[in-house]
Order: C-alpha cells, then structure tokens, then sequence
C-alpha cells in the first residue's frame, strides 16, 4: 500500500504541476494537519484515495474550514482494508489562540477515553498525530516540544508508524525526516513524504476482528 503523508505546507509538485500524475498509485493519503481545506478538497478531485486528517494547531482560525471530500479521524481508530489508524491532532498547549492545543493531561485524558476503541481494533498500526512526541523530532521551544504521552502510548501498543508534522523541516536542515522509536517507524511528514507498507505486512498485523470489517 502506497501512503502519501503531508503536513504544514502545500506541495508545489501537489498544488501547481501534473496533480494527478504525482498521485498516481497513492492508495491512501493522511494529513497531519495544518493544512488549507481547499488544498485537501483539490486533491480529492485527482484521485480515488481517501484522505484522512487530523488537526493542527492554526486549523482553528475562523478562515478555516472542514475539507469536503475528506475524513476527520480525530478521537477514533478508523480502519481500511485492515489498516487501522488512529487520530490525535492538535499540539501541546503554548498560548491561547488557538483551538487544537491541549496540556499534556488533556492529550492523556484524550488517550485514556479511546481505551476501548483500541481494546476493540486489537491496538492500531498508525498513530497520525500532529505533534511529534517528546524526544521524537520536537524542538525545546514552548511552541514545538512533543508529548510524553504519546512515547507511552507507542511503547504500550507498539504500532509500526507515527506519521505527525508540526516541526517543519525547514525550521532546521539537520532535522531528521525519519526516526524510530522501539518498533515504531517515526515520520515527520512535512509538506510531503510518501512511503510504502507492504501488504502482506498488513495481513500480519491484522487481528482477527479487524479481518471481517471491510
């Protein structure tokens, strides 16, 4: 399975050349947020793969609109074709502008209700965030450290990806576009990183109750 990931920034190779030829063979696209929604809602029209998103901490000003055509997977494990995904946007709490911001307790407390959504998926096999967690790709500045919930969460379940944005990378040349933590492939998908799971690596991580859904 072809995965297209974006976030912060639109993609020149998306927004202004050969659209569909970019995102021929992508079966699925996720947002990390920070995006425009008429960005999102122009991609839909070059392609068949959902796109699923969170939100990022400036997706809350009033010009800001839900993306039509796409998924919002905030708060859920949302499953297709075995894959399951799981939503967390926003960023850790720095001021109070903006919407898509919480405290390190209520990004836990968040976690802590999609106990049973995760008890009942058997865990998840992405966690598409847009902040990165603590120590994975953040920076020490108020605005950009990640959470240590989610350095937990990834040790609990260990999922194969973290596909978040928030850090841009041209903040700094020598941030890592890639990292791991345990099991887990980190991903910065800043502007846009397309990357590849095989599918019979999916078959394996699937449980068997996820087999039946879709």
């Amino acid at each position: 399975m072809k995965i297209l990931a974006l976030a912060d920034e639109p993609s020149k190779l998306l927004w202004d050349f050969d659209t569909r030829k970019a995102l021929e063979g992508v079966e699925l696209i996720l947002s990390a947020g920070d995006l425009p929604a008429d960005y999102l809602e122009y991609l839909t029209n070059f392609t068949a793969a959902p796109i699923l998103y969170v939100h990022g901490n400036h997706d809350g000003k009033t010009s800001w609109h839900e993306p039509g055509g796409c998924f919002c997977i905030e708060d859920s494990v949302y499953v297709w074709r075995g894959l399951r995904i799981l939503g967390l946007g926003g960023c850790i709490r720095y001021n109070l502008q903006s919407t898509y911001q919480y405290t390190e307790k209520e990004m836990a407390h968040r976690i802590k209700k999609l106990h049973w959504q995760m008890h009942w998926t058997k865990g998840f096999d992405i966690l598409l965030a847009h902040s990165p967690a603590r120590g994975l790709n953040d920076q020490e500045d108020p605005a950009h450290r990640g959470f240590a919930c989610f350095n937990e969460l990834l040790e609990q379940y260990q999922p194969g990806w973290f596909v978040h944005g928030h850090v841009h990378l041209q903040y700094n040349q020598a941030l890592p576009r890639i990292c791991t933590h345990g099991a887990t492939t980190v991903i910065n998908a800043s502007e846009r990183y397309l990357f590849e799971i095989p599918d019979e690596l999916i078959a394996q991580r699937m449980p068997q109750r996820a087999k039946h859904l879709f």
